[in-house]
């Protein structure tokens, strides 16, 4: 996962500068670092983080890496930090993060404007998501860079408000930068894969409701992302990078094969979901290597054996969990549209940004039928009493969104 291939090695030898990672600390950051080190070994490579995981700064160190512990909400801390000529931002608040929605934004927002001004002299490639587009149809066209962001839910919304704070410094002190459009790494320890995987080995279910998605083998999205710092533009601009989109039927029943069992499936497959089209990363940076039948052979054998995983499923199945901060609101989407489960009564929510719908359900109808009636809602999403609410009147009166 962490060895360079040839055109990073040659990229990489073309900058001119030390890399210094923003964010080291989560899932990826320590095999993107290695993966830089090992492909420019002359250069000097900095990991930035808080370290709460024992050992890591260990880890990185025996690796070559220069740890430094930095608590980037501080812009005295993130000022004092070494001025190397390209950055990785990788810091954030990660897709399933649960409670403290200012928090999430404080990280997915606050934090990239204090490194954005800190480094405006520097090459920054930032870590994004594919949350940021709207659902299409799973029968495609997929999103490209050109398609214009839907952002659904405060985590997607964060995330886009992380890349506008990098367009801004980029375009105040013409700073060169991407803002990398990530959907879903395959590790061997955790992923989509894994997810669907070690479901098929343990005779789970496997809700079909989310039954599509794009995947790449983390060692190929790591490569490409230190490549996009020889690829940067000004201002900085979008790149998706992922691989392929996949059934998560498909991928369940290769697993059953390989494992010899027999997957347990529940619901629909859903007509729309959050896939994306990477092309223009595959002209710029050439063709994938791992393909997904290769991911799956070596996630079979890695799962059947027991092996480690890091306990941090990716919740790809729960599409609402995008639109609900906080606990997971679980309801099938229609028609492309999310909506979440009442928590009590009869109301159903329909969030679209700051407005929810009301959907006001027939009086007295034992099936919850939703009649005609539609009117627009001021917004409140509260993770308080582990619940999301949508209020119909800034004065008073709420719905919940019952979590699961």
């Amino acid at each position: 996962m962490t060895t360079p291939d040839d055109a990073l090695v040659a990229d990489l030898a073309a900058l001119d500068g030390d890399i210094i990672v923003l964010g080291v600390g989560g899932k990826m950051g320590p095999t993107l670092a290695r993966m830089a080190k090992r492909a420019a070994p002359d250069k000097n490579v900095i990991g930035v983080a808080r370290f709460s995981e024992p050992g890591l700064e260990e880890k990185l160190a025996a690796w070559d890496i220069e740890p430094i512990k930095c608590d980037l909400l501080n812009a005295d801390d993130v000022a004092a930090l070494p001025k190397c000529r390209n950055v990785v931002f990788m810091a954030g608040r990660k897709f399933g993060s649960s409670g403290s929605p200012d928090l999430t934004w404080a990280m997915n927002v606050h934090v990239p404007a204090i490194a954005a001004e800190a480094y405006r002299d520097s090459r920054i490639v930032a870590f994004s998501t594919g949350n940021v587009y709207p659902m299409v149809n799973v029968d495609g066209p997929y999103v490209t860079e050109q398609t214009v962001p839907g952002a659904i839910g405060e985590y997607a919304q964060s995330c886009l408000g992380r890349e506008r704070m990098f367009e801004y410094f980029s375009s105040k002190y013409g700073t060169p930068g991407r803002a990398i459009r990530l959907n879903y790494a395959i590790d061997m320890r955790y992923g989509v894969l894994w997810d669907i995987g070690s479901k098929v080995f343990a005779g789970e279910t496997i809700d079909l409701t989310a039954g599509h998605a794009n995947v790449i083998w983390q060692g190929e999205a790591n490569s490409r992302i230190l490549r996009c710092l020889g690829h940067c533009t000004t201002p900085t601009s979008p790149i998706n990078i992922t691989g392929p989109v996949v059934a998560v039927r498909d991928v369940a029943t290769a697993f059953g094969k390989l494992m010899g069992k027999s997957p347990v499936f529940s619901g629909t497959e859903d007509t729309k979901g959050w896939l994306v089209d990477a092309s223009y990363s595959d002209t710029l940076l050439g063709p994938l290597q791992v393909p997904v039948d290769v991911m799956i052979g070596w996630l079979a054998d890695w799962i059947s054996n027991g092996r480690e995983n890091l306990n941090k499923p990716t919740a790809f199945d729960r599409p609402t969990s995008r639109a609900c901060f906080g606990p997971t609101c679980r309801s099938p989407t229609r028609n492309g549209v999310i909506f979440c489960r009442p928590k009590s009564g009869g109301t159903r929510h329909k969030p679209t940004g700051p407005t929810c719908w009301k959907m006001a359900r027939e009086s007295g109808s034992p099936t919850g039928r939703a009649n005609s009636s539609h009117r627009p809602l001021p917004c409140l999403m509260d993770s308080s009493a582990g619940s999301a609410w949508c209020s119909s009147h800034p004065t008073g009166g709420a719905w919940g969104w019952q979590p699961t």
